[in-house]
């Protein structure tokens, strides 16, 4: 169901806000008081009230528990005090209803223990099971339910092709050869998994949303292991599709990935509402390059969360002024933040955002840090 009680279609592609968290206003490159924040990973093994809950309990059974999952969620956000929550969950659990089994090991990641590799593995993979998926809906339904209106709530899923990745080389990968091998050597095939995999995270995009989701987000995660010319013909396309049909929710876009900064005018052509930015490219020269119709998300290194105080301060305040105060900018890392990150690092962060943008409010214009740089100009 659409979320009409905060959108109103005005044209094929602009959707007008008439309410909303200021990180929902800024999804929308709608004006704000101040920068939102928040941050990839927010809810992770870096915290010690998400390590208490792991002790008794393993990631999976987490996520299957909307009571334990939600818990985690506000816990993170609470005790940084950020703009918006996302929902504990992980990339993979679309997986087990398409009928792939997968475990976490440890020191080693996720496996899948029957990858696919052809033709007939594809065939066999189920489309009709996504209910099996609710308990995430049930969790944001807990979450948004504590924080009413006061916090942007996010949900996410993943995108086609890194899921497709998981699922033909069983687990991580360096090279991605089998999943290069199947999209170079059997299109149909390709497109047939592509296919399944968007219907999918269709449905379990729209089960968010009807939950309380107010934007989804859509991690591309190994995208950047791809070249522009195979993007833009092997997962562009139907990425796009997963992009469109989340939007006719009534919910705005972020879609990201990890070192794409290649990628990144490919990437708006989904028609996402915000293009994550990792840290390997400045913000401002990523925002060149998707155009000034795009929000941004991002983008510090999170390992200069390491930092000592002064520089990290520095590199925040650097990412703040490139994006000048410009409607459409949400401070995040840019990728997610690791084991044994100091949680007082995370809330100084949050704070430093708030202050920088208070100063540079404050600041005349003409005194500002603002690099002036011409927006291409690109289709929404």
């Amino acid at each position: 169901m659409a979320r009409q009680d905060r959108w109103t279609e005005s044209s094929q592609t602009e959707t007008a806000m008439t309410g909303g968290s200021r990180f929902l206003r800024a999804c929308l490159r709608k004006p704000v008081d101040r920068t939102p924040v928040w941050f990839l990973r927010q809810a992770g093994r870096y915290m010690p009230e998400y390590q208490a809950v792991r002790r008794e309990h393993s990631l999976i059974e987490i996520c299957k528990a909307p009571a334990l999952a939600a818990e985690v969620t506000i816990t993170a956000a609470e005790k940084l005090d950020v703009d918006a929550a996302i929902i504990f969950a992980d990339l993979l659990l679309p997986l087990e209803p398409m009928g792939l089994d997968f475990e976490f090991q440890a020191g080693e990641g996720p496996r899948v223990h029957h990858p696919v590799r052809g033709a007939a593995d594809i065939n066999a993979l189920r489309t009709d099971r996504t209910a099996e998926l609710g308990y995430v809906a049930e969790a944001i339904r807990r979450v948004t339910a504590h924080f009413g209106d006061r916090m942007g709530m996010i949900g996410f899923c993943g995108a086609p092709f890194t899921l497709a990745s998981y699922m033909i080389e069983g687990g991580g990968s360096r090279n991605y050869l089998e999943t290069k091998r199947l999209m170079y050597t059997d299109r149909a095939a390709w497109d047939a998994l592509m296919q399944k995999l968007t219907t999918v995270l269709a449905d379990y995009a729209a089960q968010q949303v009807e939950a309380g989701a107010d934007v989804i987000q859509i991690f591309d995660s190994w995208a950047g292991a791809l070249s522009v010319a195979d993007y833009r013909e092997f997962v562009l396309p139907v990425t796009e599709s997963l992009v469109r049909q989340v939007q006719a929710q009534g919910v705005p876009v972020i879609y990201f990935g990890v070192d794409t900064a290649t990628l990144l005018p490919s990437m708006r052509e989904t028609g996402a509402d915000v293009i994550g930015l990792d840290w390997r490219i400045p913000l401002d020269t990523g925002w060149q390059a998707v155009g000034a119709h795009c929000a941004v998300q991002g983008n510090l290194d999170p390992i200069a969360l390491f930092a000592p105080e002064g520089l990290l301060r520095a590199r925040v305040e650097e990412i703040v002024r490139q994006a000048g105060g410009r409607p459409g900018h949400i401070f995040n890392v840019g990728h997610g933040i690791v084991p044994g990150t100091p949680v007082e690092n995370v809330q100084r962060v949050v704070g430093w955002v708030r202050e920088i943008c208070a100063q540079m409010k404050a600041e005349p214009a003409a005194e500002r840090n603002q690099p002036p740089f011409a927006f291409a100009s690109r289709p929404v």
